[in-house]
């Protein structure tokens, strides 16, 4: 990645997915509508404030930092490797990614999608949870695992966003990656 010029390389959109209910895996759409300050169109994560069930316990007035969920389609090819066939929306995420290092974005980074005028702000990464596992055993140590050098946890389970401009996401759409100014930030647990 090039930090010299503000905008770094574009990548693009293989699949979106979304639901109304509450279920772990989201079915593929031909398109996706993403509302701004709320999330996908109809989907069941989308609002203002907290929509996870723990987060909701906590404090539902929370703002919501978890609109829409990138997973970058590189991660399947990873965990096939250990024996796990995931394809895109199997893990709820709405925009599945190709071209672009999601987990290494700075907090803040803008991502703008095809010619529909949505842009959404990465808020964090997604703190897979034990749902995972009772997707696929196992499932969940390839998604978060230890980097061997500092022992802390890495979760690759892709990154969380809010949405700053409404707008149609197809698969196909490129996406433009614009860097936040820095210092950056890298990403925490949302």
């Amino acid at each position: 990645m090039d930090h010299r010029g503000h905008h770094v390389d574009s990548g693009s959109v293989t699949a979106v997915s979304s639901n109304g209910t509450y279920s772990f895996t989201k079915p593929n759409r031909e398109s996706i509508t993403l509302l701004a300050g709320l999330g996908v169109e109809g989907d069941v994560h989308a609002g203002v404030t907290v929509k996870h069930r723990s987060r909701v316990a906590q404090d539902p007035t929370q703002p919501n930092l978890r609109q829409v969920h990138l997973m970058h389609e590189e991660l399947f090819g990873e965990v096939a490797g250990a024996g796990h066939a995931v394809r895109p929306g199997d893990l709820g995420e709405n925009v599945t990614t190709r071209g672009i290092d999601l987990l290494a974005l700075p907090t803040g980074t803008l991502l703008h999608f095809g010619e529909g005028g949505a842009v959404v702000e990465v808020t964090g990464l997604r703190n897979p949870c034990a749902q995972i596992d009772a997707f696929q055993g196992g499932l969940l140590k390839q998604v978060v695992g230890r980097d061997p050098e500092t022992g802390e946890l890495v979760r690759k389970a892709g990154v969380m966003s809010v949405v700053r401009e409404g707008g149609e996401v197809r698969p196909g759409d490129t996406i433009r990656v614009e860097l936040p100014a820095e210092p950056y930030r890298p990403l925490e647990r949302v």
